[in-house]
């Protein structure tokens, strides 16, 4: 049996695709998600901090696990993306208010 070599580019691409939504999308939400914690977390500055960067690991995990378990590449940059945009509208949301309070 022969394959195509269109298949077989495709399914790389496929790949590079998941591997950057893995590590680049896995970034992105992990750090989104770490400042929307430690601008909401009840504590002070420093103490906020610490405590929002613990979670972030596991939600890098969690991203780097959904990128190649999603059925597409296409699901996988959803399912990343847009928890990601979600945290980012958050941040931008929550950052003038506590700018308001810090001064």
């Amino acid at each position: 049996m022969v394959k195509k070599s269109g298949s077989s580019l495709q399914a790389r691409l496929g790949v590079v695709s998941r591997c950057v939504a893995a590590i680049g999308g896995g970034y992105a939400l992990a750090a989104l998600s770490s400042v929307v914690l430690a601008l909401t977390l009840a504590l002070p500055r420093e103490e906020a901090v610490m405590a929002a960067s613990m979670p972030a690991f596991l939600i890098f995990a969690a991203a780097v696990a959904w990128a190649f378990c999603a059925r597409t590449a296409w699901l996988a940059w959803a399912g990343i993306g847009g928890p990601a945009l979600v945290l980012a509208l958050a941040v931008w949301w929550l950052k003038p208010v506590v700018t308001a309070v810090a001064v």
